[in-house]
């Protein structure tokens, strides 16, 4: 049983459940993308292991009929291992997406990920002709020039302003800082990206610039917020019929999860908070 702060955040241990929440996400006109919790995998099996469970739970999102996708942290499947595990694993659950109509999102993970999972995005970007997203990450300094590059690549690409407690050799600090450059990447990516923008923020100020940007640029995109952050919020987006997404984690490492969120940065558990407060 997941204590209830955790189970705001988390849709239960296994994928049953999980699926479970989907269906009363769509049932509100949201839509939902699956994560199963785990990373940092230092030895193959477990890589191995999560990586079927993702192609296992590709397949029963299909049979269950919901409107769902996948996004999976390259470290969870092997990355930390070596580069030839994750894009192994990688290639295979990318595969069964393909074989059942699953979108495949790769999520960021802290800067000294950035490159290859750039390349591997890149790579089935081309490969599938866009059947798969990437995060990108507002505070890093690169962002400015990494976004030219994923301009140029089908796909979708997810703008978030980044959770990670960067070194200020690499990344922007203070909150205005990383404010400015999320602004300057969305104008960006409005004006130049053909397969539309992913928008994943909370933040009302950056949801109404987005909103802004659509009107003027005509560019496609969606939201994508968390589970239990700012719910009302994205049922409300839905029903306006801006495309909206939860992002839905699951699984039995549910505490790491929160434990190392907290410990990469002390704004979070603030922020898990005011979730739970503010619901």
């Amino acid at each position: 049983m997941l204590p209830p702060i955790a189970s705001n955040f988390v849709a239960g241990e296994d994928a049953a459940t999980a699926i479970d929440h989907v269906r009363d996400c769509n049932d509100d006109g949201v839509r939902a993308i699956l994560n199963l919790l785990g990373e940092h995998y230092d030895k193959r099996a477990p890589a191995d292991a999560d990586a079927r469970a993702y192609m296992d739970l590709i397949r029963d999102i299909d049979e269950a009929g919901v409107d769902a996708c996948v996004s999976v942290k390259p470290s969870q499947i092997g990355l930390d291992v070596g580069d030839e595990a994750f894009r192994e694993n990688l290639a295979s659950i990318v595969e069964v997406g393909q074989e059942h109509d699953c979108f495949v999102w790769i999520d960021m993970e802290d800067h000294t990920t950035t490159d290859v999972t750039l390349d591997a995005f890149e790579e089935h970007a081309l490969a599938t002709d866009g059947d798969v997203g990437v995060c990108i990450q507002a505070n890093l300094k690169r962002t400015a020039e990494d976004i030219e590059r994923l301009a140029n690549l089908p796909g979708k690409v997810r703008l978030v302003k980044g959770a990670y407690d960067e070194p200020k050799s690499v990344a922007h600090k203070g909150g205005e800082n990383v404010d400015a450059a999320y602004r300057d990447l969305l104008e960006y990516a409005f004006e130049e990206f053909d397969d539309g923008v992913a928008v994943g923020s909370h933040d009302p100020a950056m949801l109404d610039y987005a909103a802004d940007l659509h009107e003027e640029h005509g560019t496609p995109y969606e939201v994508q917020m968390l589970m239990g952050v700012r719910e009302g919020a994205q049922r409300n987006l839905a029903a306006e019929g801006v495309p909206t997404y939860q992002y839905v984690p699951y699984g039995n490492k549910w505490f790491s999860y929160f434990y190392r969120r907290i410990r990469e940065r002390k704004s979070n558990a603030l922020f898990a908070l005011r979730a739970v407060i503010g619901r």
